[in-house]
């Protein structure tokens, strides 16, 4: 017993000896201080000064197609010129086919229309010390004028701001005899036709975006943005009916809905002239830079 509490101690005298040494080692080292890599920033001055691009977009008033220059004026900053052709129409638009002849209707429609916007704008590059340069991210706003061609989307024959569907009647009486009379119907016209009774408004334009650069061959030029793009016109344009039929309620089985007068359709004020037309848009530019 006493041999073996003599053991122990001597177990426990080693353990305390071990600890404290391995302890004071551990101490003894010191860890070496971290090295900051250095990245050399690239200036965008060292690879290319201009650059022209062909613009195709995606937005809530179809498609368009454009052209824009760039010119760098700064090592991160770039300004901006562009023109295009894109759709304009009012965002409650809704779309329906015709079962039988496949014709493409548009309720309540009064106008197509097309607009150039003319824009200068200016670009920054955002995070250069830290994304690599084959990603390289902007922000940017344009402004400037823009011109707008509207003609109409029906063929209104009595010009009276709404188009007959051929469903409106009235119910007349005729020597004891009770007549129907449908309202003849008011055809749409087709993307070409109409355009001769167009008109021309001016109004201003802009967009702000976010976009990133691809690629490091600093001699082709392919980005993609994601921004918001808007149009204003003082005067607004009239894209839906000015106008709709005045609706009753009927009171006996031998009344018309529609309220008639000396044999036309009575209407009253419907959509107002739209002054302001924004979307979110999504641009692709494939293009050339020197």
């Amino acid at each position: 017993m006493k041999r073996t509490i003599q053991l122990l101690q001597v177990g426990l005298i080693t353990f305390l000896i071990s600890f404290y040494f391995l302890n004071d080692a551990h101490a003894q080292i010191v860890e070496p201080d971290i090295i900051q890599t250095q990245r050399d920033v690239m200036a965008l001055t060292d690879e290319y000064g201009s650059g022209f691009g062909i613009n195709i977009y995606m937005n809530n008033f179809g498609f368009g197609v454009g052209g824009e220059y760039r010119r760098v004026v700064a090592s991160q900053s770039e300004i901006m010129f562009s023109l295009g052709i894109t759709g304009l129409r009012d965002e409650s638009e809704q779309t329906f086919t015709d079962f039988f002849f496949g014709q493409q209707i548009v309720p309540n429609k009064f106008q197509r229309g097309f607009a150039f916007p003319m824009m200068a704008g200016f670009r920054q590059r955002l995070f250069p010390n830290v994304v690599q340069e084959n990603y390289r991210f902007f922000i940017s706003a344009s402004a400037g004028p823009v011109a707008a061609f509207t003609y109409p989307y029906f063929d209104d024959r009595n010009n009276n701001g709404y188009r007959e569907t051929g469903n409106e009647y009235e119910l007349i009486e005729d020597n004891g005899d009770l007549l129907i009379r449908f309202a003849q119907p008011e055809r749409v016209n087709d993307i070409f036709s109409g355009m001769g009774d167009g008109d021309w408004h001016w109004g201003a334009t802009g967009e702000i975006k976010l976009g990133v650069d691809i690629g490091s061959n600093f001699s082709r030029l392919s980005s993609i943005e994601f921004g918001y793009y808007f149009y204003y016109f003082t005067d607004g344009i009239q894209m839906m009916q000015p106008k709709q039929p005045v609706i009753r309620q009927q009171t006996s089985p031998n009344q018309s809905p529609y309220v008639w007068e000396n044999g036309q359709l009575v209407l009253e004020d419907f959509f107002e002239p739209q002054k302001f037309f924004g979307t979110p848009q999504i641009t692709f530019t494939f293009g050339w830079l020197w």
